[in-house]
């Protein structure tokens, strides 16, 4: 059975901070399929909105999502994209989605703003977590309880990963890679990438 990937998309999602987690886990994937493991797939990822209308991710590219919060696959891993989360945090249902999914263990990793997302969970309180460098400052303030690192490209507690911006995004995913399948595959879908992966956070 494949390990299912969901990556949240929501309107003025930073492009890079999607599309990045799922360029590794796709590429890692294919490459995965081409050893002759045709018998399974190793991750099915998919995107999953808070509904099924397009959304307007930054800079305007529209993504049409896979599956909303009610009817996606069961998740093994939660990827929570940043972007502009402004108005993601005001949604009670997305966060309580969020936290249904922490609560169960699942793996949830962040990108960028996305762990601000995380932190109105509250599940991030007393522990570490990292964002874009710009916005460490914002974190500290709105998420006092959260152990704010910055220089770090990633912070990983077990079932939470939150990661610093944009590319760092595809540092944390191939990280994730490693975890569920090994390093040699992570090394070999960032060499397929033409990637120069940070492997020490």
């Amino acid at each position: 059975m494949p390990l299912n990937i969901g990556i949240y998309v929501f309107d003025e999602v930073e492009v890079l901070d999607f599309a990045g987690p799922y360029e590794v886990f796709t590429t890692a994937a294919r490459l995965h399929r081409r050893d002759g493991n045709t018998d399974a797939a190793l991750f099915d990822v998919f995107t999953v909105g808070r509904t099924l209308g397009s959304i307007r991710a930054r800079a305007g590219l529209k993504v049409d999502p896979d599956h909303d919060l009610h009817t996606h696959p069961k998740l093994d891993c939660l990827i929570v994209p940043g972007g502009v989360v402004t108005a993601e945090l005001g949604k009670a249902d997305v966060i309580e989605w969020i936290d249904r999914h922490l609560l169960a263990g699942h793996l949830v990793a962040s990108v960028c703003t996305g762990a601000f997302l995380l932190a109105k969970t509250g599940k991030l309180d007393g522990r570490q977590a990292t964002t874009h460098w710009e916005d460490l400052d914002d974190l500290k303030e709105m998420f006092p309880a959260v152990e704010v690192s910055s220089a770090v490209r990633w912070v990983d507690l077990g079932n939470i990963v939150t990661s610093a911006g944009i590319s760092a995004g595809i540092d944390m995913s191939l990280h994730v890679v490693e975890r569920l399948h090994g390093r040699a595959l992570a090394e070999r879908t960032a060499r397929q990438m033409d990637f120069d992966w940070t492997q020490d956070p």
